[in-house]
């Protein structure tokens, strides 16, 4: 009996340590976490509302913030690895972080080191045949291939070389937020379509009332 309790114990024990035993928390990079509101990430990272650009606000807000880690004064650019960071909001709340790795830092890394740098914080990882959008968020952009990935049910995160820039980058999302921003993003898409023709009606509208007020100003104004 003490045995069979014994080995309850244990069984217990390692289910608890699997986490740490098998990968690390992606949840967050560095000191940023998915679900952090905007607000909370503009002063961790240093920026002012302005740099926060929207990129949707119908049927949801989809905002993006470009991070540059900062580089010690005097010191050499290769201190840091990462060349940038794009973090994304949806409503408010961050989803979606890609990293940039500096070319310089991972010149003359292959796949396999870079495969095996990150699967020393992030634990084992698969070799799934997919592609990730180049930039994230855009499905109709270009696609890379997933060298390697690490995920976990709430939290996945993708590492691929950018044919475009020659260094490697990194995309991690938290999937329940994340299917919430790209069915809101279709959606804005598509509603930006429908209305395009309204929108350019009015633009061009505008440009013609504006031409005609120069006009008159000019017509008054002018002197033979």
């Amino acid at each position: 009996m003490k045995m069979t309790s014994r080995a309850v114990i244990v069984l217990a024990m390692i289910a608890l340590c699997n986490p740490l035993i098998h990968g690390q928390d992606l949840s967050k990079y560095r000191n940023f976490s998915f679900g952090m509101d905007a607000s909370s990430v503009l002063k961790l990272a240093e920026e002012k509302p302005a740099d926060l650009i929207t990129i949707h606000e119908q049927p949801a807000l989809i905002q993006e913030l470009t991070w540059y880690p900062p580089v010690p004064f005097a010191s050499p650019r290769r201190s840091e690895s990462v060349q940038k960071v794009l973090l994304s909001f949806y409503n408010g709340e961050m989803y979606k972080m890609a990293v940039t790795y500096d070319s310089d830092a991972v010149k003359g890394l292959t796949n396999e080191d870079m495969m095996r740098i990150l699967s020393a914080k992030y634990g084992t990882a698969t070799r799934p045949a997919a592609e990730v959008n180049v930039p994230p968020d855009d499905s109709n952009g270009p696609t890379e291939t997933v060298i390697a990935r690490w995920e976990d049910p709430q939290y996945s995160l993708s590492l691929f070389r950018s044919s475009m820039l020659d260094t490697f980058e990194v995309v991690s999302f938290a999937k329940r937020l994340n299917a919430q921003a790209a069915t809101a993003i279709a959606e804005s898409v598509k509603l930006e379509r429908q209305e395009a023709p309204q929108r350019e009606a009015a633009r061009v509208k505008q440009e013609a009332v504006e031409l005609e007020a120069d006009r008159q100003k000019n017509i008054k104004a002018l002197r033979p």
